[in-house]
């Protein structure tokens, strides 16, 4: 072949491997771009007084109506209500607070009384805001963290019905954000978690790990000590029989149903041993049946 043909041959070979390049480049930059974190949304604050936090769209999303009970209705608790309203009126001031892990018994108020001491001191404030990170979602915490600082709110960060598995590393991003990060937590953020364990994590898991450590005190140490690091810990137990009646009592006057006295106490006892079990959750529940009997709406 003549030299100059041989020439037009490779030339129109490159021109043709060109397109191939192009699109691969495309492809590259494409796939790149949904590895990449989605940039954080401008949150209006004003917009809500409470938001749920979205990892996956690195966003949150405003909740026009928090599913919550007035202050007033929480019975048996008076005690841990007092504590916890105390820690949060200080911090919505822009006092030291603690952190605080809610535990204990179920049906007993927990997440309940976390949502109403968020209403009673955002009144007082205006700029208390509540935000609610989901269990599966605990490792995203740091990146949360990083879009509230500097914010001119507060914000109560809470997490309901937490626990860690055997398998599960995601606790370390919140002992992190507790105390043991180099930024820290935010001085306008304030975390609230609901636990029906003390230590956050199953008895079983810690008596493995120290049966099957090397030194089993340092093993089992990094997962207990992550409750410690809560400074403000508020145990719930089940309520006594007279208790779970003054939660009845309370709800039926709160909502005027026409069900009062012996027959009222006889109908809720009977109910709770059908349920095996007293507390407010169960009392609420029985509140629900009798006043869908008699027609009662239960309003806000």
């Amino acid at each position: 072949m003549p030299k100059t043909s041989r020439s037009k041959s490779k030339t129109r070979r490159k021109t043709a491997a060109a397109p191939k390049a192009s699109n691969d480049t495309a492809r590259i930059a494409a796939a790149l771009e949904r590895l990449a974190p989605p940039a954080a949304q401008i949150t209006d604050f004003a917009a809500a007084g409470a938001f749920v936090w979205h990892p996956e769209g690195n966003y949150l999303a405003p909740v026009p109506r928090v599913n919550r009970v007035d202050m007033s209705l929480l019975k048996g608790i008076e005690r841990v209500r007092d504590l916890l309203m105390e820690n949060t009126e200080r911090f919505a001031r822009g006092l030291p607070a603690n952190n605080a892990l809610l535990w204990g018994a179920r049906g007993m108020g927990k997440s309940s009384l976390v949502k109403a001491a968020h209403a009673a001191a955002s009144k007082k404030t205006g700029t208390l805001k509540l935000i609610e990170i989901h269990r599966e979602d605990i490792e995203s915490l740091p990146a949360l963290m990083t879009m509230l600082r500097g914010a001119r709110e507060h914000f109560i960060v809470f997490c309901d019905d937490l626990s860690f598995d055997s398998d599960d590393t995601s606790y370390k991003a919140l002992k992190a954000v507790l105390e043991g990060g180099i930024e820290g937590r935010p001085d306008n953020v304030i975390l609230y978690a609901t636990s029906n364990r003390r230590h956050l994590m199953p008895r079983e898991m810690v008596d493995n790990e120290r049966a099957t450590a090397i030194n089993p005190g340092e093993a089992i140490e990094e997962k207990v000590s992550l409750s410690d690091r809560f400074g403000l810990w508020l145990g719930f137990h089940h309520c006594s029989q007279d208790e779970y009646l003054a939660m009845v009592d309370g709800y039926v006057a709160h909502f005027r149903i026409p069900l009062t006295g012996e027959a009222l106490h006889r109908e809720a006892l009977e109910w709770s041993t059908t349920r095996g079990a007293r507390s407010g959750r169960v009392a609420w529940q029985f509140v629900q049946d009798i006043a869908g009997r008699l027609g009662v709406r239960l309003g806000a």
